[in-house]
């Protein structure tokens, strides 16, 4: 699969917005069953996005975002959408393990039904509540469907709300949050995204913001509007200058160690086998994306 560098939500209910979507070239959508659509619009929305699922090309990765298991919906949701064009489905507002375990036990079943392979439909950690926040790596080690963990840390949602904190647009009041779920996802291997911008206008807010997490060690983030994904996808992507870098830093490196060394100084800096394979694995995600790394 791809590297998910942006994932861009559109409302269940909606179907016109997905090929719209597509064409703003993220890589992945996530079909929202929960708080996008209003309350008398659930039935219609599960039946439009079973019909996008259908629908749905080899390429393309779909999440459906879930109706939470307090609100009684989950299991229709689920009998909706299993479908061999899903690629996932997220559950909102999770607080405990045991959570996934039931959403993996449904699943299990309707991947039968539906002739899928066990284990198909993957189940990313959406982290909206204090509670799923604390205890995120052991909720990400608890399920072998869990390959990436969601932190939602934008302004005035079920994260602010619970949490309490008082956003800005310095993402100082979330910096821990950020912190801690980057390495709760790395310790339990799976890929660390975020929501975390919602200002539509505001693009070179949004860049900085990007920057921020990129920096922290986060893959890509989770979108509200299409005109964020060109800015999200270019920050989250190599430049050609770090291809370059890379790829001298590894030639440089494997000479030395023909010679029988193993270090070398390249640019300036001391390279060594830690330094040759970070640079091995970002020339392997340059190659992910389709970007010439030879």
């Amino acid at each position: 699969m791809r590297p998910m560098r942006s994932m861009l939500f559109v409302p269940g209910h909606k179907p016109s917005w997905v090929e719209k979507a597509w064409k703003a070239e993220p890589d992945g959508l996530i079909l929202d069953l929960e708080d996008a659509v209003p309350l008398g619009h659930k039935e219609a929305a599960r039946r439009e996005v079973r019909a996008v699922l259908e629908q749905a090309r080899p390429e393309e990765h779909y999440c459906v975002r879930l109706n939470s298991l307090a609100s009684g919906l989950t299991q229709g949701d689920l009998e909706a959408v299993v479908h061999p064009g899903l690629s996932a489905v997220m559950l909102p507002k999770v607080y405990r393990a045991e959570e996934l375990a039931e959403l993996d036990q449904a699943l299990s079943g309707l991947e039968q039904e539906a002739g899928l392979k066990p284990g198909s439909i993957a189940t990313p950690l959406l982290l909206e509540t204090a509670s799923g926040m604390r205890h995120a790596y052991d909720i990400a080690m608890s399920n072998p469907r869990v390959g990436m963990i969601l932190m939602s840390a934008g302004p005035g949602g079920d994260a602010a709300r619970a949490i309490g904190y008082q956003w800005s647009k310095q993402g100082t009041e979330t910096l821990y949050l950020r912190s801690k779920l980057v390495l709760d996802a790395r310790a339990a291997a799976v890929t660390p995204l975020i929501n975390s911008w919602y200002d539509v206008a505001d693009l070179d807010g949004l860049a900085r913001d990007a920057r921020l997490n990129r920096s922290l060690g986060y893959s890509g983030m989770a979108l509200i509007h299409p005109s964020h994904v060109a800015v999200v996808n270019e920050i989250f992507s190599p430049t050609e200058q770090d291809v370059a870098f890379f790829r001298g830093l590894l030639a440089a490196f494997e000479e030395a160690e023909r010679q029988g060394h193993a270090a070398v100084v390249y640019e300036g800096d001391m390279v060594d086998y830690a330094m040759a394979q970070t640079a091995r694995e970002f020339l392997e995600f340059a190659r992910q994306l389709g970007i010439p790394a030879e």
